[in-house]
């Protein structure tokens, strides 16, 4: 008897549900952030160097491509800190069952977007 499961499976071609759109980006922003924190260390170690370096740094977060690489920091932080605590209402039992994940899911995205955009307003 030949087994017709398939080898290899191809994600590209496959429609995911949101639940596992949403599972995929908490942790890809966990790694992005993780990444993330050797700019934000940098930033602390120059600030905290000299008042020259403190001036420096400055100017060189004033720039339109620092701001959009602390709100790419910020917005992951965001995305990141939404669904883990998505995470810690479900461990509280509440929206296990299949629908209460769709809208856990569709409620992180919604917020994190509203708030990621709001952060960029701040920043900018």
């Amino acid at each position: 008897m030949k087994d017709k499961r398939p080898v290899n499976l191809d994600i590209a071609t496959m429609r995911l549900p949101i639940t596992a759109w949403s599972s995929i980006t908490h942790r890809a922003s966990g790694v992005f952030l993780f990444v993330g924190m050797a700019v934000l260390i940098w930033a602390l170690d120059a600030s905290l160097r000299s008042p020259e370096s403190f001036a420096s740094l400055q100017e060189c977060l004033s720039s339109p491509l620092a701001k959009l690489v602390i709100w790419a920091i910020l917005a992951g932080l965001i995305y990141h800190s939404v669904a883990g605590v998505k995470h810690l209402i479900m461990d509280c039992g509440i929206g296990e069952t299949m629908e209460g994940g769709r809208l856990g899911a569709g409620l992180v995205f919604a917020l994190s977007a509203v708030l990621i955009v709001l952060a960029g307003v701040w920043i900018w």
